[in-house]
């Protein structure tokens, strides 16, 4: 059976990631092609409950930088074996908000881990997934924060990366550009401040380009 299609999802807070996902999922059913949608870190039971700690932890302790990482490497792992490559093998096309490349942004760029440390967990943790396209929804930390602000489902509610000041998020915004002018082959950036319908109709016409 034929492959399917590895779509990852970047981008930094705010930028509508989640919502483009499930529109061009939409789009390929439609258009016949069975998808799987799905989000890191989590995807699974188990990889959910890490990503649970890696993002709403608490207590009176420090996650540390290395912690982090190595909690999302872990549900990553867990991901990549149970959802991701058993979908492509079957001929599906997977669709991924936020996959390894959010870990060289976050971890990387925004806490400062070494990148040769990062590049190597990445590579381990996604065993052979790697995207075949990712779409970089670029947005200025401030507009993200704004739109953030204003959504339903996040008002009064905020992640231990949500909380970060805003000099983190410049890092994290700046770290995803480099990594998509270092891999052109791989990325297409698309400008996140428009409307839902016009990113839409470029991300359909990227896919259709690159990938059918």
């Amino acid at each position: 059976m034929k492959c399917g299609k590895f779509i990852t999802f970047e981008g930094p807070e705010g930028a509508g990631k989640s919502t483009q996902v499930r529109m061009l999922g939409a789009f390929l059913e439609r258009s016949g092609i069975a998808c799987v949608i799905t989000r890191e870190p989590g995807g699974t039971p188990l990889a959910e409950e890490l990503r649970s700690i890696v993002k709403g932890f608490s207590g009176s302790e420090t996650v540390h930088p290395e912690t982090e990482l190595l909690l999302i490497e872990a549900a990553r792992a867990q991901h990549a074996g149970e959802v991701i490559a058993p979908a492509l093998a079957q001929g599906k096309w997977v669709l991924c908000d936020r996959f390894f490349d959010s870990t060289t942004a976050y971890q990387g760029g925004a806490r400062g881990i070494d990148r040769t440390i990062i590049d190597t967990l990445n590579r381990f943790a996604a065993k052979s997934c790697i995207p075949d396209l990712t779409v970089l929804m670029d947005l200025a930390p401030e507009a993200g924060f704004a739109r953030a602000a204003v959504r339903q489902e996040t008002q009064g509610e905020h992640d231990r990366f949500e909380l970060e000041k805003i000099d983190f998020h410049h890092k994290v915004r700046n770290a995803f550009l480099a990594c998509a002018a270092a891999e052109p082959q791989r990325f297409r950036v698309v400008n996140a401040d428009r409307s839902i319908e016009e990113i839409h109709r470029e991300i359909v016409e990227i896919v259709t380009k690159s990938l059918q």
